[in-house]
């Protein structure tokens, strides 16, 4: 096999984990008039239709502001807006609506191609649009009339999930409709967050000319936590001297991923339009190639401290009386806590695992896993299973292992699989214990997922 086939075989088995999480699951996509506007557009027709074709549930958010700008000076109709916010009269708002009728139209074309040798051949892909959008006018914002510029009312979200389910990509435009038969101008980004909240979706993808968020050291951030986005756009909006300016493109892309985010959507992602290849690599590779704005919540992941041996202690006692954990003392916990991470709940700890390395097999221990009776069945396990993963890689170790009697289907299904005791390391071979029958799973350190 050639070293071209090697790497693409490598490459797709490490996609792999990725194609099978993101299966049935709903993304909405948010694309501007710039990104439509762009040479690279076509391909990303073509990896939104890879994206349909593994099982993704698809709904794309489309703006039209370089068109509408275009066709207002075609027209001769001079461009007002009020605190960054577009001003639509009548005659603007006729420039809207046939700018974003052309759009809708050359999208649904595209996504409707299906030549041979094409990557569209064979994809069938069935577009719908409709009246999904409820707005409502702002009306006079500190005296001015922004007339038919409106705010996001409703959001018909059964309607698009009927769509959905029906395997349809559902094509959204920031046109919202009033039960008064008016149509109002909405903001594109507002349109896509306030979608993506309704449906519960599992990300929210926005489209920018930027890669993503660059630190003050000039590299790209993959990973924000969305209080810390926060902070970002403060600083941002602190140093604008009127109100008047604009805001940049990626600030107001920054703030619909804050606003997802803290509405409950997982994860929101930006990326480049101009970059081929990047929504693919975002979602389907372990680095991705933008920033992912990751929810914050009030349950917490974090390193063990020495104040919480005593809510360990409470939390794995049952489990050793049943003999599925090995006791420990109070005393090997006080001296042993910087090994552990907990899950705390409002104060409480409901779960916890340890990371016990061995430095020179380059390879550590999982132990203690244990999580609450009440708060088991959600993905805590899985939690402290990547915050253990973490801090193995941070330390250079290469795998894990973990000795079990009683679950290690859980570890199976968590990519751990059976290894020989003989493999385990030399000190811990030493402390095993025979009469507990222990197995060993391994698993090596590779991807995380984004």
């Amino acid at each position: 096999m050639s070293d071209a086939s090697n790497k693409y075989v490598n490459w797709f088995r490490h996609s792999s984990p990725y194609i099978n999480a993101h299966r049935g699951k709903t993304f909405v996509l948010l694309i501007g008039g710039e990104a439509i506007a762009d040479d690279n557009f076509d391909n990303i027709i073509h990896d939104i239709a890879l994206l349909n074709s593994l099982g993704i549930r698809l709904v794309l958010v489309h703006g039209a502001r370089p068109q509408i700008e275009e066709r207002l000076q075609q027209q001769g109709i001079e461009t007002r807006l009020h605190h960054d916010i577009r001003v639509t009269d009548s005659a603007s708002l006729k420039c809207v609506i046939e700018s974003i009728g052309i759009l809708r139209s050359t999208i649904e074309s595209k996504l409707s191609m299906g030549l041979i040798n094409t990557p569209m051949h064979g994809a069938g892909i069935r577009v719908t649009s409709g009246n999904f959008i409820t707005g409502r006018p702002i009306g006079v914002y500190e005296g001015v009339d922004l007339c038919h510029t409106g705010e996001v009312r409703k959001i018909d979200h059964q309607g698009i999930r009927d769509q959905l389910n029906l395997g349809n990509i559902v094509l959204l435009s920031n046109l919202g409709y009033s039960p008064t038969g008016e149509i109002f101008n909405l903001p594109v980004e507002e349109v896509a967050s306030q979608t993506a909240i309704a449906l519960g979706a599992d990300k929210l993808i926005l489209f920018g000319a930027e890669k993503g968020i660059i630190d003050s050291r000039g590299e790209l951030r993959s990973e924000l936590l969305s209080k810390t986005a926060e902070r970002f756009l403060q600083q941002y909006h602190a140093q604008l001297s009127d109100p008047e300016e604009a805001h940049t493109e990626l600030s107001r892309l920054l703030l619909m991923a804050t606003q997802a985010c803290a509405g409950g959507v997982p994860r929101s992602h930006l990326i480049s339009y101009r970059d081929d290849g990047a929504l693919l690599s975002e979602l389907y590779t372990r680095d991705g190639a933008g920033t992912m704005i990751i929810q914050e919540s009030y349950e917490k992941v974090r390193p063990a401290i020495a104040e919480d041996v005593g809510g360990i202690i409470e939390l794995i006692k049952p489990l050793e009386e049943a003999g599925i954990l090995v006791r420990r003392s109070r005393e090997l916990l006080e001296a042993e806590v910087e090994q552990f991470f907990v899950v705390e709940r409002d104060g409480a700890i409901i779960g916890c695992a340890a990371l016990y390395p061995f430095e020179d097999e380059q390879t550590g221990e999982l132990a203690c896993v244990a999580i609450s009776k009440s708060y088991q069945g959600g993905d805590r396990g899985e939690l402290l299973l990547d915050a253990i993963e973490a801090q193995a890689k941070a330390s250079g170790l290469k795998s894990l292992f973990v000795l079990t009697t009683r679950t290690a289907h859980w570890f199976i299904e968590h990519g751990f699989s059976e290894m020989p005791l003989d493999q385990l390391p030399a000190k811990k071979k030493a402390l095993y214990n025979f009469q507990r029958n222990s197995k060993a799973f391994s698993k090596p350190l590779t991807l995380t997922e984004r």
